[in-house]
């Protein structure tokens, strides 16, 4: 291999030969690579992401519904839905049936195969009323349109709404710890513990549901404190692999905080990958607002999946520009002729 590649990278191509995960070592080694090897690092991250998570070029695609917004007693430092934060939201109770069934149709017209009911608040320990009538959605959006994946994102489960949950046939359930695991109370919130949110996890994937767990980049965390996500994620052997970029929000205590550079993004990336060669790693909040020109290098650097649509509190991409983003992303992927 030619030396122009930093040997540090050349390591790394043990990932593309056997589809054996990096070492932490290796990947804090990888996460301070800079200038021209930046890019020798995200070809190797595309060429993984080929060879074991992206058969022809596959995009997963999904779309979410704010269905229940604002209000939430938790005081996670990012969110403008928290009743700690001054940030300028919708407020509103659980969505009615025929705004959720009309919110999935449109984008099931669209091509869009997955998506997600989500609801602000600590979440459902156990069963009330509301919960039931998501678990009837959930069933009544499978019926209404064939193959279309429901998955959730409802907070802090118990064993019981766990189960529902898994009775119902929800295709991944979000979750996500967001940042290291030691960095959770000062970084994201103090108002409920991280292992919340990691004994849900536990209980889904003991009930048999995928979850799909990721983070937040932005949110005063050190280029290794991503790789220290990155490996807890790892532990926790989850499907689908979210990242956000912090869209500060006013009114929110990390209202004004700086940009996270492009180059730092793209390796937390491109090491997520090398470190979960074969699962879904998602390019979700941050693609528009802070990516902007660069979010297609995103794709090029690991990422096969994203959010279209829209987020909870922001806006996204048209659906449409999406579906035309993937289909050329395409012409990237391995040939397989």
């Amino acid at each position: 291999m030619s030396r122009l590649i930093d040997s540090r990278i050349e390591e790394a191509y043990e990932v593309l030969d056997t589809g054996v995960a990096l070492s932490y070592d290796l990947a804090c080694a990888l996460a301070e690579l800079h200038g021209e090897a930046v890019p020798d690092l995200l070809s190797l991250a595309n060429k993984v992401k080929n060879r074991y998570a992206a058969s022809g070029g596959a995009v997963h695609s999904c779309s979410i519904l704010n269905a229940r917004s604002g209000s939430c007693a938790e005081n996670c430092r990012f969110c403008a839905q928290s009743l700690h934060n001054a940030a300028e939201v919708d407020r509103y109770g659980l969505m009615e049936r025929r705004k959720v069934l009309e919110a999935a149709g449109r984008v099931y017209a669209r091509g869009v195969r997955h998506f997600g009911i989500v609801t602000s608040g600590y979440g459902y320990r156990t069963v009330s009323p509301e919960f039931e009538r998501i678990v009837s959605l959930v069933r009544e959006l499978q019926q209404e349109y064939p193959g279309l994946k429901v998955c959730a994102s409802l907070g802090i489960l118990g064993e019981e709404t766990a189960a529902m949950l898994a009775s119902a046939g929800i295709a991944h359930y979000n979750i996500n710890i967001q940042v290291a695991p030691d960095r959770y109370r000062d970084l994201i919130a103090d108002s409920h513990p991280l292992e919340d949110r990691l004994d849900t996890v536990r209980l889904l994937q003991r009930h048999g549901v995928a979850v799909c767990c990721g983070g937040i980049l932005g949110v005063g965390e050190t280029m290794r404190e991503r790789v220290d996500l990155i490996f807890a994620l790892k532990q926790l052997e989850v499907s689908v692999i979210p990242l956000n970029v912090l869209v500060p929000v006013d009114g929110t205590p990390l209202e004004g905080s700086p940009a996270v550079a492009v180059s730092d993004i793209v390796k937390t990336f491109a090491l997520c990958r090398l470190t979960h060669p074969d699962k879904v790693i998602k390019f979700a909040a941050g693609r528009e607002t802070v990516m902007k020109d660069f979010q297609g290098l995103l794709m090029l650097a690991g990422a096969n999946g994203f959010l279209t649509g829209g987020y909870l509190t922001t806006r996204g991409r048209d659906i449409e520009d999406d579906l035309m983003f993937s289909d050329q992303l395409r012409h990237f992927s391995e040939s397989r002729a």
